[in-house]
């Protein structure tokens, strides 16, 4: 299988496709266009993005075809930086968002490699902003906004918030003036957001600096999952720019902005937050229907079918597969059980256990599907609103 390479198992993959599903769709709303870029790039990129010198330690060596060398990329920036180049631009387009749930790779020593959270196949949830200087605060800040919508949808929270800023070494770009402008940019995208932070050297991208969203699991392991960065290197080392309101030529800001960071942290994170019982809304299962005995078992199904074709992720968990508290047992990370037994069926209504131990009065098939539905179309927290 290969360390730092996961497999996504059915379960797995519904969570992770719902995630990814979710950022999409919040991104869209933003005003972000999605976009595809390969894996592989030439090194000659690389050399130009700065991260063949900076940061080649943590990139896989490079692959010949013909007489070019092929790198797998450890980085999403350098082909949207391509993207932004490969036509004109003028300023009545800025600021320009775009968006990609892409994979890139990482040379990790096997030693830090750790289940999700820490991996050599990345699949980020990165999008880039292409915007002017009097544009890059507010839209960093937004981005910030955005990050804490999402937490708030997934249940989660910020342990604390940091200024990553450049450490000693040869490990950063050596432009004392682009780190003290990003610096200043950021910290007033923190002071206008309201928002505390803490200040760490050694903690910077090679190009820039960043706000870290850090958050801490119940062992008390700390992690980035999110950031928020204002880049004025890369539009240099690229020559971007955009025609401005006098005709002339002028060079872009690029805001880096991950809302959940890699999706394998974001997943594990999640697995470890809500000890596998997930909102509705990212439950790889959401309704199981339980017949109390096989004489219900048409009925059952009828409502599994039911709930299917409402886009809903339901079960049917009949007496085959054991007594009907076992069956309930079973299924206690599951949002919803509708319990089905002989009266129920007469009288077309499913009696409800919600995962949360409480157990609101019996309703007519239809009615519990339509609240289910609705309630993971809200994509919130909660289960159960009242009616």
């Amino acid at each position: 299988m290969g360390a730092g390479l996961p497999y996504w198992l059915p379960d797995g993959a519904v969570v992770r496709h719902a995630l990814e599903e979710y950022v999409r769709d919040a991104e869209r709303a933003a005003g972000y266009r999605h976009v595809y870029s390969p894996v592989l790039g030439k090194r000659e990129l690389y050399e130009i993005s700065g991260h063949w010198d900076h940061y080649s330690d943590d990139m896989f060596p490079p692959m010949r075809l013909g007489s070019e060398e092929v790198v797998l990329r450890p980085s999403l920036c350098p082909h949207h930086a391509l993207i932004y180049r490969s036509r004109p631009h003028s300023h009545r387009e800025l600021p320009l968002r775009i968006a990609e749930l892409g994979g890139m790779y990482r040379s990790e020593p096997s030693g830090v490699l750790g289940g999700l959270t820490r991996v050599r196949s990345i699949h980020l949830n990165d999008a880039h902003i292409f915007c002017t200087l009097d544009q890059a605060v507010e839209e960093a800040r937004a981005a910030l906004a955005l990050i804490a919508r999402a937490y708030a949808d997934l249940g989660i929270r910020a342990a604390r918030h940091r200024l990553s800023l450049p450490g000693e070494g040869g490990k950063y770009v050596a432009d004392p003036e682009l780190w003290r402008r990003a610096t200043g940019l950021l910290r007033e995208v923190l002071d206008g957001a309201g928002v505390e932070y803490e200040e760490a050297e050694g903690e910077a991208a090679f190009y820039g600096p960043k706000i870290d969203v850090q958050v801490v699991d119940r062992a008390g392991r700390e992690a980035t999952l999110s950031t928020v960065q204002i880049d004025f290197h890369q539009p240099e080392r690229f020559d971007l720019h955009y025609i401005g309101p006098d005709g002339a030529r002028h060079r872009p800001v690029m805001v880096h902005r991950s809302v959940i960071g890699s999706v394998e942290r974001a997943v594990a994170h999640l697995m470890e937050e809500h000890g596998g019982a997930f909102p509705p809304w990212l439950a790889p299962v959401q309704l199981v229907v339980l017949p109390v005995s096989e004489e219900q078992e048409d009925h059952a199904r009828e409502a599994v079918e039911r709930a299917l074709r409402l886009g809903l992720r339901a079960e049917l968990r009949g007496p085959a597969e054991g007594s009907l508290g076992a069956r309930i047992r079973a299924a206690r990370l599951v949002p919803y059980q509708a319990v089905i037994g002989a009266r129920e069926a007469g009288d077309g209504l499913a009696a409800v256990r919600l995962r949360d131990g409480r157990r609101p009065a019996a309703l007519p098939v239809d009615d519990l599907l339509r609240r289910v539905a609705a309630r993971v179309a809200a994509r919130g927290a909660g289960l159960w609103d009242a009616a």
